[in-house]
């Protein structure tokens, strides 16, 4: 109600000043000829037959005694009060710039880019550039000893070519499997269609750790399945031995990225007119000609952004591979961890992070050439038009079998996973007993970080991210949102640069951040090899982009009237923002704050590297009892990784709840 009072007291105060002056613009540019021709004017104006009235017009002219300002805001914005509103003589654009030009609001509009751009300088591109320094220069002089390594070792060779060859065949089974429910959610419209699009969903927002011991749990040698084989087929042996194999890896990326390509594909698809593949039907082409030919290359840019997407996240795949694949598989990122942390050889690790940092970046560079060449202007329409209700059981056939795949593909392995942690210290009764352990200490050692300790420090890490992670998402949704005004500050960094600059950390891997920490941030002024704030900037660095793609579209959206209105009224920039923005991009904020919680809860890549040992966090404990032997610490990391899944789980069902409509990118 703030909001529409405030902008209808803004239109009406701007059509008033705008008929005010239009007519001193009138009485400006008469001003010359009435000197001369008064006396003309005159005349011709008595020589007019009486009976003519003058044509009518909406045209005012202006009042010998203007009107004073609108002291009265209150009656439009309750609560703005404003002490100096401007005056009504001024153009609008000066109004907005009102307040701008004074050395205060000055340094505030630098502030809000340079703060941003500060904390990615100094915990992005300087671990970085720590990293090319290490690999170049170890011993303080230029080198290529380690790239030399690198080039003439056939392992790393290998380790690479495997790295590739895996993301783009995980690339193509999801994109594969995923198109079809893509067009199902995006054409059907049918019962149940919101729930199994949310628990299609719940994987996104799972670490990876968990998602690594829920395909343990459903496909390994004590599996689900194979238990229920054994005992069906009375076999010794499970019958399906996927532990520690490409199949399961492969499995385990459909189904993390499924729903990358199920929400970007249909999301676009649902609003692609669909009266485009009709005029191919109608004009001789069959179904599969009408959507070889016209739907799948209007489709492209969506295809195009959610594969490379999917084929970046295989690429830095690390906990999948790292509990999956065991000791015959590895990726650039395992064999950076493992050269990091077993063999303590940093020069190497370095650069093997320098070749995945430039895989990376040519992935982003393709991708925008792409998106370049392909995309094309559309008529999207809404989806009320596009979707329609199930009629014909050939439908409902289709309709049934997609959705029958996607929730035995995808809500299979987390039943899977709550089942084992209630089952398996009791042989197949149910049973907290797992969960239970996870508050004790069996054998008394000194040494021991109880669980619940891991659960504290992810809680304490995931609330600091949150702070941390929304004042910077804010600054820089608010520096990209900014108007240019008059007089116009100098920018440190262009907002066409600066967007791209913070979406950076998306595509780069988590453990080449972890490293670069510890090779740059451990001398004055920055050493913070021990301190638990290196864990909080690690997990600020992976969550911004997430919080800043929430929030950003929110921000974007709102009408520039209701800002106008406020600057009209007497507001300051600072007041325009907290009493008008704020308040709108609220919810946004919160589903921000929500991916930063989950974000930072299940981050595993830098924080293996980063962590203290005695400030673990949930997914470091999961991890140190699957290296244990024994059944009793295996259930303990089942029950901790449910913990973990349930509240990542509550987290994304947050994130639904309070997204605003469609607004948001991922």
């Amino acid at each position: 109600m703030r909001n529409g009072r405030m902008g209808r007291q803004g239109e009406g105060g701007t059509r008033r000043r705008g008929d005010k002056e239009t007519g001193r613009q009138g009485d400006k540019s008469r001003g010359a000829g009435e000197q001369g021709g008064r006396g003309q004017e005159a005349r011709g104006r008595k020589q007019e037959p009486s009976n003519l009235q003058p044509p009518t017009s909406n045209f005012q002219p202006p009042t010998p005694n203007p009107q004073p300002p609108i002291r009265s805001p209150q009656s439009a914005i309750p609560n703005l009060q404003c002490s100096q509103p401007p005056s009504r003589g001024r153009p609008m654009r000066a109004v907005l710039a009102w307040g701008a030009a004074s050395p205060v609001s000055l340094l505030t509009h630098l502030l809000i880019y340079s703060i941003p751009l500060t904390f990615l300088c100094l915990f992005y591109f300087y671990p970085l550039a720590s990293i090319l320094s290490l690999s170049f220069a170890p011993e303080g002089h230029f080198s290529l000893a380690a790239l030399e390594k690198l080039v003439r070792t056939p392992y790393y060779l290998h380790t690479l070519w495997f790295t590739v060859w895996q993301a783009a065949l995980s690339t193509l089974l999801t994109v594969g499997l995923a198109l079809p429910g893509a067009y199902v959610f995006a054409r059907y419209d049918f019962p149940g269609k919101s729930l199994v699009q949310a628990l299609t969903t719940v994987p996104f927002v799972l670490p990876t750790i968990v998602v690594a011991l829920a395909f343990t749990a459903l496909l390994g040698p004590r599996g689900l399945i194979n238990l229920a084989l054994m005992g069906l087929l009375g076999l010794d042996r499970p019958p399906l031995d996927l532990q520690y194999t490409l199949g399961i890896i492969l499995l385990a990326h459909v189904f993390y990225n499924y729903t990358l390509v199920l929400r970007i594909v249909g999301t676009y698809w649902a609003n692609l007119d669909p009266r485009l593949e009709e005029a191919a039907r109608m004009l001789g082409a069959s179904r599969w000609r009408a959507l070889r030919q016209v739907t799948l290359p209007l489709l492209s840019p969506a295809i195009g952004a959610a594969a490379l997407l999917v084929f970046v996240f295989c690429f830095t795949s690390f906990g999948v591979i790292l509990v999956l694949g065991g000791p015959r598989f590895a990726t650039l990122e395992v064999e950076i961890y493992r050269q990091t942390i077993q063999y303590l050889d940093l020069p190497l690790a370095a650069a093997l992070s320098l070749v995945q940092i430039l895989f990376t970046f040519a992935l982003m560079a393709v991708y925008t050439r792409l998106q370049a060449r392909v995309t094309r202007p559309l008529e999207l329409r809404p989806r009320q038009v596009t979707q329609r209700r199930l009629r014909h059981p050939r439908e409902w056939l289709v309709v049934g079998v997609n959705v029958g795949l996607m929730l035995a593909l995808l809500v299979a392995p987390l039943a899977a996973l709550v089942q084992r942690s209630l089952t398996l210290s009791t042989g197949g009764r149910l049973s907290l007993a797992s969960y239970r352990q996870l508050f004790e200490n069996p054998r008394g050692s000194a040494f021991y970080v109880p669980p619940a300790a891991a659960v504290r420090n992810s809680l304490a890490f995931a609330l600091a991210t949150v702070a941390l992670s929304l004042v910077l998402g804010l600054l820089a949704a608010t520096a990209l949102t900014r108007r240019p005004s008059s007089p116009s500050p100098p920018l440190p960094v262009s907002p066409s640069l600066l967007d791209p600059l913070l979406m950076l950390p998306l595509g780069t891997s988590a453990v080449t951040l972890g490293l670069g920490y510890i090779v740059a941030l451990d001398r004055p002024p920055l050493n913070l090899r021990t301190s638990p704030l290196l864990v909080v900037l690690a997990h600020t660095l992976v969550a911004l982009p997430f919080v800043l793609r929430s929030v950003l579209p929110a921000l974007r959206s709102i009408h520039p009237r209701l800002r106008e209105a406020a600057a009209l009224l007497g507001a300051s920039p600072w007041r325009v923002w907290r009493e008008v923005d704020l308040p709108i991009v609220a919810r946004a904020v919160l589903v921000g704050a929500v991916f930063a919680f989950t974000v930072s809860l299940g981050e595993f890549g830098a924080t293996s590297l980063i962590a203290r040992p005695e400030r673990p966090t949930m997914p470091i404990a999961i991890y140190r009892f699957l290296g244990r032997p024994g059944a009793a610490n295996y259930g303990q990391a089942l029950a901790m990784s449910t913990l973990l899944m349930l509240v990542c789980t509550l987290g994304f069902l947050a994130i639904e709840r309070f997204r605003v409509g469609e607004v948001g990118e991922f």
